[in-house]
């Protein structure tokens, strides 16, 4: 049970209308989505503003989808976040490019070299020591560096912290799991 009862439907006419801007007709709203809702003016303006879209946070389409993804679901594995890593899983991880093993090995201590690129990799470790120690070693920004401009480190950046901070509502709310597939075993 959530610990901030989510809003349920029917919404208040401005909570449907972004819902609706956010999630197929068919897909109940996940528990945290209707959790933050309890605060609905946060709530409208994380989706008027565009920092909350159809598939998560700070999605601009400007850095590559999978890239993205991948960075998410390291970020709720460094962070402890088994709830989101499981709604991006079940909802948009595959959609973004992501195969089932790409999936399952964002849990992995060492990311496999052989479903990853070398950006990829990097961007993952990334994800590990913002979250981990907020330290970036001089070897792992040249590392970073081989792969990404600065515009495109920042904008990393922002979204592990983004990321990092679900994770920080996660453990306060509290949410019930999501139905949207079958659960995956918790690293």
């Amino acid at each position: 049970m959530s610990r901030i009862t989510p809003v349920e439907a029917p919404y208040s006419p401005a909570v449907t209308e972004r819902m609706a801007r956010l999630l197929p007709a068919s897909m109940k709203a996940p528990v945290l989505f209707r959790a933050v809702a309890r605060n609905e003016s946060l709530f409208n303006f994380l989706v008027d503003s565009r920092l909350l879209g159809p598939s998560g946070l700070l999605d601009r389409r400007w850095l590559d989808a999978g890239l993205r993804e991948a960075v998410i679901l390291r970020v709720c594995v460094a962070a402890g976040n088994d709830y989101e890593w499981q709604l991006h899983v079940g909802t948009v991880a595959a959609r973004m490019g992501l195969n089932p093993r790409q999936i399952a090995d964002t849990r992995s201590p060492m990311p496999d070299a052989s479903l990853w690129s070398g950006a990829l990799r990097a961007a993952m470790a990334l994800a590990d020591a913002l979250v981990g120690t907020r330290c970036v070693g001089d070897a792992l920004y040249l590392r970073l560096r081989e792969h990404f401009d600065e515009a495109q480190l920042i904008e990393l950046t922002q979204l592990i912290g983004l990321y990092n901070g679900v994770a920080m509502m996660v453990a306060l709310v509290r949410p019930s799991p999501d139905a949207y597939a079958a659960p995956l075993p918790a690293p």
